[in-house]
């Protein structure tokens, strides 16, 4: 009779497959690199002979090496949330760096801006007077001052003066003064400067000689322009006054300026 085998009876062949590893062997992390070059060769090799120099790769954390020599030709890629693309008080610095340009502007604005240079003639300081009894004519010397004021924030300096004597619409006097007074910012400064003028009227003459009469003015108009530079720039400052000039004296000695009230 036959008998029934025995479950736990096997055959030595079933044996030996038995003794085997039933899971194969997981490749270490070098066989996979290897296998990886192998498949794409266009991408560089990470696992290279032991004569070449490497540098650890930072993004990988030495799990793979790159050559050295292609340290400048490859790219680390930085992840889009990390802190290195969102430095601190970037905002406050923008802020502040607009804010001092404005304020750098508008000062220079402010105290570069040209402002007007005040010219106010400020009257007769001595005149000399003599007759010419043939030609009926008058001799005048004048000097006269002019008040200069600047309301700049930098140098100014008045480099001309050409003034004009008028008398009844005639020219009888001029004068050209090349003169170089530099007036510092916000403060005032005085031009003396002298006209000689030679009046040829027979009324005139009549009414600077009369004993009789007891007013000896004569009115002469002056006019001229005043040349100043700043900031390398010219203008030409006109002004004008009108004089009454006491002709019966010989000389008109010289005075103190007094500024009129406002």
């Amino acid at each position: 009779m036959g008998g029934k085998l025995s479950p736990f009876w096997k055959a030595p062949d079933q044996k030996e497959s038995e003794g085997k590893v039933i899971l194969p062997r997981q490749p270490d992390a070098e066989d996979e690199i290897s296998n990886y070059a192998s498949i794409n060769s266009s991408a560089a090799s990470c696992v290279g002979t032991a004569r070449q120099s490497y540098a650890n790769c930072l993004t990988c954390r030495g799990t793979g090496r790159i050559p050295r020599e292609q340290e400048k030709q490859l790219v680390a890629l930085i992840p889009y949330g990390d802190q290195r693309l969102k430095p601190r008080r970037t905002k406050l610095y923008i802020c502040l760096a607009v804010t001092i340009c404005l304020l750098t502007t508008s000062l220079s604005i402010f105290f570069l801006f040209p402002r007007s240079v005040t010219v106010l003639p400020a009257g007769l300081n001595a005149s000399s007077i003599c007759f010419n009894a043939a030609t009926t004519s008058i001799s005048l010397n004048m000097t006269n001052v002019l008040n200069i004021t600047n309301n700049n924030f930098y140098l100014v300096t008045a480099v001309r003066l050409d003034v004009e004597v008028l008398h009844q619409s005639l020219v009888v006097g001029k004068t050209t003064v090349k003169t170089l007074l530099n007036m510092s910012p916000l403060q005032s400064s005085q031009i003396y400067y002298m006209v000689a003028s030679r009046i040829e009227d027979d009324n005139t003459y009549n009414i600077c000689t009369w004993t009789k009469v007891k007013v000896h003015n004569i009115l002469l108009h002056i006019q001229g322009t005043l040349t100043c530079t700043y900031l390398c720039h010219s203008e030409q400052l006109a002004f004008e006054d009108y004089q009454y000039v006491d002709c019966r004296g010989n000389a008109t000695l010289p005075h103190p300026l007094y500024h009129r009230p406002p």
